[in-house]
């Protein structure tokens, strides 16, 4: 893929990001954002590195237009999003779709939360531990159920070319 190309998409996948950032689901630790489905549908046609650096840029829009409660702790949080959704593309890279959800749901939903009960509190980590999979989860059916019609789109565009 050319570099102005892979520029142009990872910032129309991290706007996306942005614009699902917006899009807030209540949950007891304040909200949670659908900036992450965007990011899953981009590995399809990203790099697993561009659409990492997509829900990381998507993740620290979420922080920012949610009041940024956890404050320097979202560049954290930003970081663990690069690798799992870095990691979920590079999976789905190799055809190993079904390991990429389960990736996914553990990596964001469990994984990414575990620093949190030593940063924050247990407390914290008790609450975030059930409403963080709940958005994860929201997250991977909305992307689940849309990626099919982004795989055709892009695989009609590669017999186009």
């Amino acid at each position: 893929m050319k570099r102005t190309r892979l520029l142009a998409l990872t910032a129309m996948v991290s706007a996306l990001c942005a614009v699902g950032a917006l899009v807030k689901i209540p949950m007891g630790i304040g909200s949670a954002a659908l900036d992450s489905a965007p990011a899953l549908l981009s590995a399809v046609f990203l790099p697993p590195a561009a659409a990492g650096t997509a829900a990381m840029i998507g993740h620290l829009i979420s922080a920012v237009t949610g009041g940024t409660p956890l404050g320097p702790f979202h560049l954290l949080i930003a970081a663990e999003m690069f690798v799992v959704i870095g990691g979920f593309a590079w999976l789905h890279l190799h055809g190993r779709n079904l390991l990429k959800w389960g990736f996914f749901l553990v990596g964001n939903g469990v994984l990414a939360v575990l620093p949190f009960y030593w940063l924050v509190s247990p407390a914290f980590f008790w609450t975030a531990i059930v409403t963080i999979p709940a958005a994860t989860l929201v997250n991977a059916v909305i992307a689940g159920a849309v990626m099919p019609v982004v795989w055709n789109v892009a695989a009609r565009k590669e017999a186009a070319r």
